[in-house]
């Protein structure tokens, strides 16, 4: 059973990806360790869509005008009864933004909560620590010193050969919520080691009592197929553009 309702949710994950100034207006791309300075900026224009709503935000340097646009279109836009197909104001709130500047990037796709329930691959999953943190040394170096490694949130490694072959860990995070990353090795690609990984890194996160989220994008065809192995329940979509 979901703990809050999809626009909830929604909500949340809006909290738990952006930095966003005392008018709610996006400023910076949350990553756990770092101060704001080194943070990127968040993008131009972001959407959740629900099946009971949707959720909108805007950078702090768009212009009123722009904004008062976004907001009009974006009000039109019904509540999403499949949440891969295209929002029907997608054309529309392009042309707005692209008058302004041209669109650099653009990304769709779902957004997942992650149970308590979810099947678990019979792989060896670990707890990264810093003193265990030579499991990271051969395929992931750059997780033992990253200001968002293993002292910064859960941190869940399945073991392969004596060393990390996935990780998942907090790419986003506050005192609610964390949005999983997830990295693997290609060798090991196919065999249940990043569903693992991120099963053990969800309990981790739900120990410390957040919320454990899991988005990606609709191209990124083996990562949704790991959430639909693990029985997550997808609440959404994030559709972001910059």
């Amino acid at each position: 059973m979901l703990p809050h309702s999809y626009l909830q949710l929604i909500c949340m994950q809006a909290s738990t990806l952006f930095v966003c100034d005392t008018n709610g207006r996006l400023r910076f791309i949350r990553e756990p360790g770092y101060e704001e300075p080194e943070l990127d900026p968040a993008p131009r224009f972001w959407m959740g869509r629900t099946l009971e709503g949707n959720v909108c935000r805007f950078r702090y340097d768009l212009s009123a005008d722009l904004v008062r646009d976004l907001e009009q279109i974006c009000r039109s836009e019904p509540p999403a009864a499949n949440v891969a197909e295209l929002p029907l104001t997608a054309t529309t709130i392009r042309a707005a933004l692209h008058a302004q500047a041209p669109i650099m990037q653009e990304q769709r796709g779902p957004a997942y909560w992650i149970p308590d329930n979810i099947h678990v691959p019979r792989v060896q999953v670990v707890l990264v620590s810093e003193a265990n943190a030579y499991l990271l040394k051969a395929n992931f170096p750059w997780k033992q010193i990253s200001p968002s490694g293993v002292k910064t949130g859960p941190l869940v490694a399945a073991v392969a050969g004596g060393s990390a072959v996935s990780i998942c860990y907090c790419a986003r995070l506050t005192a609610v919520a964390a949005e999983a990353g997830v990295k693997t090795v290609e060798s090991a690609r196919g065999h249940g080691y990043a569903g693992a990984a991120v099963a053990g890194w969800a309990s981790a996160v739900r120990q410390c009592g957040l919320l454990p989220l899991y988005s990606t994008s609709w191209a990124n065809v083996a990562s949704w197929r790991v959430a639909r192995k693990l029985g997550m329940v997808c609440y959404g979509e994030d559709w972001s553009i910059t």
